[in-house]
């Protein structure tokens, strides 16, 4: 039986004759570890200090920035009062990573030091934007905070500043219009027969002269507002044989009442008119003799031919007006500006301004084309020229554009402002920012008429000159 061999301690300076080659190496690697770190623990504290420096120094060297940290690292050594680590055991602690796992389990989170770090800087940031947020905003409350209490300032002044002022304001607008004689009438045939006689267009015909002929008799003008619609004789009653009797008592006819009845005295009075005009006396006036219009009338265009056969329905001429007027469309948003006998300004090419009254207000509604375009509605007004002047002034114009002022409202000796210095209150309705010196005032106003940019307005110590914030 051999000898037992004697298995030496790792601290033994040579393994055994007996040991087998695995065994050698073992030992032999084992020696070594134990003399590196012998050598570790007696090496000059200098020198294991600037090992450490210089393994640690690129994860401390962002740390050394920050002054906050630093009381942080020697916290452990305050709040453990007692005997002192060693050499060796300052370097564990301070590298954990070079230090045996055998001899150090305990170190197990050498990283959480530095997450409360992080977590400090990323609450210093924070902090600095809510700074910056409510500083902003700060700003900006100071800025909508002149409410002239006394405590505004040069800074918080407005752009600019504007003066109420005194005045007369006009809602007044300006369209486009033609001058001319107005829309055209069509006169139509009513009497069988063959065209014997036409007038020239741009002649003027009155009451009581002929406006063409037919079979060589004529058919006369009478002024009235309603059309010739049947035959006028004995016994017929209406607005259009009050018509007819008062053209006869214009004529110079008489012996009859005018009214509304149709009498023997009004045939006798018609059988003389006829007698005149060269027609048959029957006492009665048939369909188509005369032509009711309501003034004298300006041929405009002719529609028929002399010797061309003519009847009920068949167009023979068109009339207007003897009177310039002046023609234009409104939208119908604008329609407050046209009421009926509202006087307007025209301004003629030459430059003039003369007197106009609206004379009619229609509508009317344009169908389109059916495809793309759709019906729209436009309000059609007429604008007379009141007076011989104007009437005079307009003469050597035919079929000129125009310009027509409109005032739907007036309001005389008012204070104003810009509209743009209204500015809407928190409370409701307007008010202005009234500027005195280096301080600033909101006033609520009561709004009135706005026109041409500007606005009436009234309001407690509002004066004129009182100056007032504008927008830049």
């Amino acid at each position: 039986m051999s000898e037992a061999a004697v298995v030496p301690d790792d601290t033994s300076p040579e393994p055994t004759p007996s040991e087998t080659p695995r065994e050698q190496a073992q030992f032999a690697t084992r020696s070594e570890r134990a003399h590196a770190e012998t050598q570790a623990g007696h090496a000059h504290p200098e020198a294991r200090s600037e090992r450490a420096h210089a393994e640690t120094q690129p994860e401390q060297a962002p740390r050394e920035t920050e002054p906050e940290h630093a009381p942080r690292e020697t916290e452990p050594q305050q709040a453990q009062p007692g005997p002192q680590p060693g050499p060796a055991q300052t370097e564990s602690q301070s590298d954990p990573a070079r230090s045996d796992p055998r001899s150090a389990p305990a170190q197990t989170e050498p990283s959480r030091p530095r997450r409360h770090r992080r977590r400090g800087r990323k609450a210093v940031i924070a902090v600095g934007v809510i700074a910056a947020v409510g500083g902003a905003a700060a700003a900006g409350l100071g800025l909508a905070g002149r409410d002239g209490s006394g405590g505004g300032s040069a800074t918080q002044l407005p752009p600019a500043t504007a003066d109420v002022t005194r005045q007369t304001l006009k809602d007044s607008q300006s369209e486009d219009g033609e001058l001319g004689y107005g829309t055209a009438t069509s006169a139509t045939g009513r009497i069988p027969g063959t065209v014997t006689e036409l007038p020239d267009a741009g002649e003027e015909i009155t009451r009581g002269k002929t406006l063409y002929e037919v079979d060589d008799k004529p058919v006369t003008l009478m002024y009235g507002a309603t059309p010739a619609y049947r035959d006028l004789k004995p016994g017929v009653e209406g607005a259009d044989v009050e018509a007819l009797e008062r053209n006869l008592d214009a004529l110079g006819y008489s012996g009859f009442t005018v009214d509304e009845e149709y009498t023997d005295a009004t045939a006798d009075a018609v059988e003389e008119w006829q007698e005149d005009r060269g027609l048959d006396e029957t006492g009665a006036v048939e369909l188509g003799r005369v032509v009711f219009a309501p003034a004298a009338v300006r041929v405009d265009a002719v529609e028929a031919e002399e010797g061309a056969a003519t009847g009920p329905g068949q167009k023979v001429l068109s009339y207007t007006g003897t009177t310039q007027v002046v023609t234009l469309e409104l939208d119908t948003a604008d329609q407050r500006l046209a009421k009926k006998g509202t006087k307007v300004a025209v301004e003629l090419p030459d430059g003039t301004s003369v007197e106009g009254r609206i004379e009619d207000v229609s509508t009317e509604i344009d169908p389109g084309d059916g495809g793309e375009q759709d019906p729209t509605t436009k309000v059609k007004v007429t604008v007379a020229l009141d007076g011989a002047k104007a009437q005079k002034a307009a003469a050597s114009y035919v079929l000129a554009a125009v310009n027509v002022f409109f005032t739907a409202g007036e309001r005389k000796n008012v204070l104003t402002v810009p509209i743009a210095a209204l500015v809407a209150l928190p409370e409701g309705g307007f008010g202005v920012e009234v500027v005195r010196g280096s301080t600033t005032a909101y006033v609520s106003v009561e709004t009135g008429l706005f026109a041409n940019g500007r606005v009436e307005i009234t309001g407690e110590g509002i004066t004129e000159g009182t100056k007032v914030g504008m927008p830049a």
